[in-house]
């Protein structure tokens, strides 16, 4: 009886030794695998070189099964192998099934080896789907802490802090590198804490910290770079030299992370714009200052940056600083007229733009201004666009561009660039507050609660946290405790604005109209887009138009979130609603028309 082809075809296997080949290959694959993913990450080697290996050991199986067919070991070396003897396959095929197994047994041990090795290094590796801050840190992954301020002089201490901020803008544009954002980075600034802990709570494989000592025109710096796993240094410097050195001192620092984290560059390591030593020292002073935000600091800012320009008038940095403020300050109800100061703002960013057509906080700067204060969406659509195809991964630019989403209706958008915030500036309560009013608005009532929760424990004192939760509560039914949280609001005009709608709701108008009526002042102004939404609320429709006018005249800054706003709900199916939204160049059809395109980096 003439045997099968097919056992022909493996009783050759055997006879040429394949099924050992394959066996003897997958285990040690298996080996190999495990090896480099245990030992590559603690060399410092790049992610990369543990898929390498996978590559290498599963394009290589194939291979093997081929020369295993091909060639045999003699006592006279490497020789093909010779054809089957007639009747030779024949004997190997009539072998009782208890020789024949164990060769089938050995290939599948190998192939489950070498499979194995390749779904654990897999395992290891991947992160998790959607959930990018339950995923372990990429190795090219660093936070930069506030260095500590050495010097005699706790004055000196933005000194300190600005020199940290910049060298963390500096590894922020190494595209290769992923940088926790400053706001989380600076959170942990005086409290003693764990490398370990910082570094888990900020997904980051790394951790660079130091100090500064500055003492008249000498300065001493000191930094180190931790690995988070282990706490152990990876490296360490110290420069002492003269302020006139201090930007070679931050690129030799940016050069020599990028070098210890084995980063593959795609271009050079970059570095910090130079300018006047003073000057310099004027603008991190200036910007710590404008970040107190008080009427006073905002006003001691706006004077240190234009010392700083009088010392070097083309300091693009110093322009978009002082733009900052003077928004800040316009607004702000009381603290400078708005047309005042949102032209000076407007001319301190273009004058940055004129020294430095792509510094990317200058259009973001005019983005903010053309939302706030020109109600142009369009425009602000444009300039957030440019500052973010110059900068794709700075995260205070891509929060305005989800509270601009949001302005234009495109919530969904909105939702995913507020979750990208948080998640590469985890413990920034900002992040949290604008996610949270994007759910509200959303009409995801338990999420903004969550959100504007996390925003608490972040910052018990973040102004309107409190209201936003009480007004998620009212919306959903939840009047009691809507009136609780209004009361725990520590801002007063939003606690009043909060308490006019929540009485309403409990059906107590006198407690209603007494709030509202202390929010008027003299005519209402910087208040008369909120007072609209309290009397829409109410049901007030009149009076809702008639405040939504006022808001107009006011150029009220509120009108920007007008297509979206749920506390004006009840005036939705009043007939004079959108002709309202035209008139101001924000009904659905207006809006969908302003081309927005953001890709989010990964």
């Amino acid at each position: 009886m003439t045997t099968p082809g097919y056992q022909r075809f493996f009783a050759d296997l055997k006879r040429r030794r394949v099924f050992r080949v394959m066996a003897v290959y997958g285990v040690v694959a298996f080996g190999i695998i495990e090896a480099a993913d245990a030992m590559f990450p603690r060399m410092a080697l790049p992610d990369w070189t543990v898929t390498l290996i996978v590559w290498l050991a599963l394009l290589g199986f194939p291979v093997a099964i081929v020369l295993a067919w091909a060639f045999e070991m003699t006592p006279d070396g490497v020789r093909r192998t010779a054809e089957a003897a007639p009747g030779e396959l024949t004997e190997i095929t009539a072998a009782p099934a208890t020789k024949r197994w164990p060769a089938g047994l050995l290939a599948l041990v190998g192939v489950t080896a070498l499979l194995a090795g390749v779904w654990y290094a897999g395992r290891q590796s991947a992160p998790a789907a959607g959930a990018d801050s339950a995923a372990g840190p990429v190795s090219e992954s660093i936070a930069v802490l506030p260095f500590v301020n050495m010097s005699s002089d706790p004055e000196q201490e933005y000194f300190s802090d600005g020199i940290s901020e910049e060298l963390l803008n500096l590894l922020t544009k190494i595209p290769e590198l992923r940088v926790a954002a400053r706001t989380s980075s600076f959170s942990y600034k005086g409290k003693d804490v764990k490398v370990a802990d910082v570094a888990r709570e900020l997904n980051v494989a790394h951790i660079l910290e130091g100090s500064v000592r500055k003492s008249g025109n000498r300065v001493r710096i000191t930094a180190q770079l931790i690995k988070a796993d282990d706490g152990f240094h990876v490296w360490s410097d110290t420069w002492d030299r003269s302020l006139d050195d201090i930007f070679a001192i931050q690129d030799e620092i940016a050069a020599d992370v990028a070098a210890q984290l084995k980063v593959t560059l795609l271009g050079a390591v970059p570095t910090v714009e130079e300018t006047d030593p003073e000057a310099y020292a004027l603008f991190l002073q200036a910007r710590q200052l404008y970040r107190q935000g008080t009427a006073e600091s905002l006003e001691q800012s706006i004077v240190l940056y234009e010392q700083a320009l009088e010392i070097e008038p083309d300091y693009a940095a110093s322009w978009a600083g002082l733009a900052n403020s003077y928004i800040t300050q316009a607004a702000s109800a009381g603290l400078r007229p708005m047309d005042e100061g949102f032209g000076l703002a407007r001319e301190a960013a273009n004058r940055a733009l004129e020294i430095d057509p792509e510094y990317a906080e200058a259009y973001a700067r005019l983005g903010r201004i053309a939302m706030l204060y020109d109600g142009d969406l369009a425009a602000a659509a444009r300039y957030l666009e440019r500052a973010l195809a110059l900068d794709p991964t700075n995260t205070d630019i891509i929060g305005r561009a989800a509270v601009l989403a949001a302005d234009l209706g495109r919530l969904d958008e909105a939702v995913a660039f507020g979750e990208y915030v948080v998640s590469r500036d985890p413990v920034n309560p900002t992040g949290y507050y604008w996610l949270g009013r994007t759910h509200l608005w959303a009409g995801r009532l338990d999420e903004a609660i969550a959100s504007l929760r996390t925003t608490l424990s972040l910052s018990p004192e973040r102004i309107a946290a409190q209201y936003f939760i009480g007004t998620a509560l009212l919306q959903e039914g939840e009047l009691d405790a809507a009136l609780a949280t209004m009361q725990l609001e520590e801002d007063e005009a939003w606690r009043l604005l909060g308490l006019a709608k929540a009485y309403h709701a409990l059906g107590q108008a006198t407690e209603s109209d007494e709030a509202l009526a202390r929010l008027f002042g003299p005519g209402g102004e910087g208040w008369a887009y909120n007072i609209a939404y309290v009397y829409a609320f109410r049901g007030e429709t009149d009076l809702a138009f008639e405040w939504l006018d006022k808001a107009v005249q006011y150029n009220d800054a509120g009108l920007s979130l007008i297509a979206v706003d749920v506390r004006l709900a009840n005036v939705h199916d009043d007939p004079r609603w959108l002709p309202f939204l035209e008139s101001i160049g924000k009904s659905p059809e207006q809006l969908a028309a302003i081309e927005f395109e953001v890709t989010l980096p990964q």
